[in-house]
């Protein structure tokens, strides 16, 4: 349960950031309503973190490192034996 609350809470995160990260930008350009392209980028955002996350789960467990992969977009790099 604490794992599920928080991956909510950081998916909110996500999209509060990049809906504020859009709103600069909207201002700027003319025509386009600020709350339309927040809500446009936050709800992106917000699918592109969960898409991540259902495939990564889709062996029935989903790891810390999976988890934080997923918010950051870093595949995590296997470790190798040298030889």
């Amino acid at each position: 349960m604490k794992t599920a609350i928080s991956i909510v809470q950081r998916i909110i995160s996500t999209f509060i950031v990049n809906s504020m990260a859009i709103i600069g930008g909207a201002s700027i350009i003319g025509g386009i309503p600020v709350v339309k392209s927040a809500m446009l980028a936050g709800i992106s955002a917000c699918v592109t973190v969960i898409e991540r996350l259902a495939r990564s789960s889709v062996d029935g467990n989903l790891t810390s490192s999976e988890i934080n992969a997923a918010f950051t977009g870093v595949v995590p790099r296997e470790k190798t034996e040298e030889a």
